[in-house]
Parts: C-alpha cells; structure tokens; sequence
C-alpha cells in the first residue's frame, strides 16, 4: 500500500514539473489560452510589424486603427513606393511608429544578385525616407526574411553601414496569399510563437491587404487581453534575425 502511495505521489509530482516548466502550457491548442499566457510570461512584450508599404488604400486604415487602439507599431518601407505618399510616411512617424527599410524594388532577383546590391537597396531607401521626414533609418528587413540571404560578410557589411536586422517569429499568411480569411488571419497570429515573451509578429500593409485590416482590431484586443505591451521596433531594440547561412 506504501509501495502503490509513493508511485502515485511520484506521478503527481512528474506531472506537475513537466506541467508547470512546459514553454507553453496549453501545448495541445493551436491557440494561446490568455489566462495561461498572463501566467506563466507575465513580462510580455508584442512588436506589431507591417511589410510592404506605403500603400494609398490600406495603409491609412491599419493606421487609423492603430491611433483609435493606441498601439505602436513598425512599418518596413518599400522605397519607390514613397513617391506621391510622402503624406502617410509623416502621418507613421508623426504618430509614433518606427520606420524600417525593405529594400527599394522588393525584386529578389535585384536584391540578392549580390550583397552590394542588397546593401545599396537599403541605401537608397533610407536616403529617400530622409528626404521626406529629415532622418535616417537604421532598421532593416529583409524581402522573405534573412534565412538563406544573411552571410557573415553581408552581416558585416550591414553593421559598418550601421543597419540593424529584425526578423519575425510569428506571421501572417497576408503576404503569400491576400484573400487570407480575417479568421485565418487572426488564428495565425495568435497560434503558439517559439518566444511568447517577445513576439515579432509579422502583417504587411499593401494595397491587397484589405482583410488584415478587417482582422487587425480582434488581434490587437487578443495581444491587450493577455497583457501584453506594444512597441515600435527602434535602433535601440536588440535585433533579430534567422540564423546566419554558411
């Protein structure tokens, strides 16, 4: 009867160890339980990220959003696209979000023909944001995320230009395919993220991008729920990107 206490006690305790160290503890859902998530990571911090922009129709609806939630988010600007909506790049940083750099074409072919293509897409990019708002960014992203692009020698060329990198760990499928539902988009953003004390969460606001607008004020009350903080991706922020390729 000892014998048959003491395994079971021993059980009990197994379970809770394992129960209770588990990264996520709702590991069974494809989605976070909000209760779980405040207990277990109760210093959580979500940057919102938006590729691809400015665009003239969705971009100042994501950004009418934002400013009604009060979120702070980080755009990742095309460069050719600022021509003629100079306008929405000063409404972006005169509300507070952070202005990155996705090249100046967004062709692949161009951008990795070689790493001083890629560097001067950047170049030419920020030089163009500087026009318009007077400063130079310094936070990039890569056009499908620096996996298979970053090198050790295009890392460094980047950081002697002073560029930092900033990835994502959890994304939406708006990019792939823009007739995305909003329910689909909502699930993909708030499914399990590899680090849910800081989740990069990657959305893009082109043209196309209608329905991530539709399912972007459900995200940011899911992120708010769970106690989450919102912040803009600054030079400050330590970066982030997939690992180096050999």
């Amino acid at each position: 009867m000892k014998i048959k206490h003491f395994l079971l006690t021993t059980i009990c305790i197994l379970y809770m160890v394992i129960y209770y160290t588990s990264p996520v503890k709702a590991l069974s859902k494809d989605l976070f339980c909000a209760e779980d998530i405040t207990t277990l990571y109760p210093n959580k911090v979500i940057y919102l990220t938006f590729d691809d922009g400015p665009s003239s129709t969705v971009t100042g609806k994501i950004l009418d959003i934002l400013k009604e939630q009060n979120v702070k988010a980080s755009f990742f600007i095309i460069g050719y696209k600022i021509e003629g909506r100079e306008d929405l790049l000063k409404r972006m940083y005169n509300e507070g979000h952070s202005i990155g750099l996705h090249t100046y074409t967004h062709k692949c072919g161009v951008i990795y023909s070689s790493e001083n293509s890629f560097l001067d897409e950047m170049i030419k990019t920020e030089n163009e944001v500087k026009k318009v708002l007077g400063f130079s960014p310094k936070i990039i992203r890569f056009p499908t995320g620096s996996k298979n692009h970053l090198t050790a020698s295009l890392l460094e060329k980047l950081h002697t230009n002073e560029y930092k990198i900033y990835d994502w760990n959890l994304s939406l499928s708006d990019g792939i395919n823009y007739r995305t539902s909003v329910d689909k988009l909502y699930n993909e953003a708030t499914r399990k993220c590899v680090n849910p004390n800081k989740v990069f969460l990657l959305a893009h606001c082109d043209g196309t991008n209608g329905n991530t607008c539709r399912a972007l004020p459900k995200i940011i009350k899911y992120y708010k729920d769970c106690g989450y903080e919102f912040k803009a991706i600054t030079e400050n922020t330590p970066e982030y990107y997939f690992r180096i390729s050999k």
